[in-house]
């Protein structure tokens, strides 16, 4: 299904029955990367939609900016669900909290995987690599990738290929990733976590012990700005925790939904 929010084209799926529950992927990541989560979990209808750039959304008009992609969001709430959960990974993790800082009329609980709300100089040097090589050789980005992919893994190195396969389908021509790299490095200099303060929906963190991407010093940065936060972590995953341990991955966003309901 699509949906016109602002300059793009938004294309999304929706799965289940109940309260609505907005799925938003990571960087180098698609709607497709949520099918274990949504085979799982119960009592939920839950839209997954591409990010700008990734995927099957197009890119329009790309600011490299994380309110231009807390506004697509804010732009798919309004005009599909109206205030609902948001869950988040990795870049979609900080999107969802962007927009809870933002537009609290939206979002009723906000649930975040492998995500952060400040990234270092090493991460900052690390996306503008990414962006270099996509602007000026694609084998070298995709030599690169491969490595990145690798290293988001500790359980199921077994399925790198397929996973280096799918994220390099959502990574498409590249424009998207460009851009919300772009975002992410703007972090360095710009970090989220002094808006987080302001957050007062319920808000659920997930980590993966093993993640070198975004490791729990992240997540410690998280639950000191957001004090009211609950904390799962998850054992034997990466950064790609899906992929490592996707039972543990989808029961702990079950978990975190079910104990965020409101009260009857």
């Amino acid at each position: 299904m699509i949906v016109q929010c602002g300059d793009i084209e938004v294309v999304y799926t929706r799965q289940g029955e109940g309260e609505p529950v907005v799925l938003v992927h990571g960087l180098a990541e698609d709607r497709t990367s949520w099918s274990g989560v949504r085979a799982a979990l119960t009592g939920y209808a839950t839209y997954a939609y591409d990010l700008r750039g990734h995927g099957e959304t197009t890119l329009g008009n790309p600011e490299g900016t994380l309110a231009q992609l807390g506004g697509d969001l804010i732009g798919l709430l309004e005009k599909l669900t109206g205030p609902a959960r948001c869950v988040g990974y990795s870049l979609g993790g900080v999107i969802v909290l962007w927009v809870a800082a933002t537009r609290p009329d939206l979002v009723r609980h906000a649930v975040v995987a492998g995500t952060s709300s400040v990234v270092g100089k090493a991460a900052v040097g690390f996306f503008h690599d990414r962006i270099r090589s996509l602007a000026n050789d694609r084998s070298v980005f995709d030599s690169d990738f491969r490595a990145d992919n690798a290293a988001q893994l500790v359980n199921r190195v077994d399925l790198l290929e397929e996973v280096y396969a799918r994220r390099l389908r959502a990574v498409g021509t590249g424009g998207g990733y460009v851009n919300a790299a772009r975002a992410m490095a703007a972090l360095g200099a710009s970090p989220l976590t002094p808006k987080l303060a302001g957050i007062e929906c319920p808000v659920d963190i997930v980590s993966a012990r093993q993640d070198v991407f975004c490791p729990p010093k992240a997540a410690e940065i998280l639950r000191q700005a957001i004090p009211h936060a609950t904390f799962h972590e998850i054992d034997g995953a990466g950064h790609l925790m899906a992929v490592d341990q996707p039972a543990a991955y989808a029961r702990a966003i079950q978990q975190s939904l079910d104990d965020g309901r409101p009260p009857k």
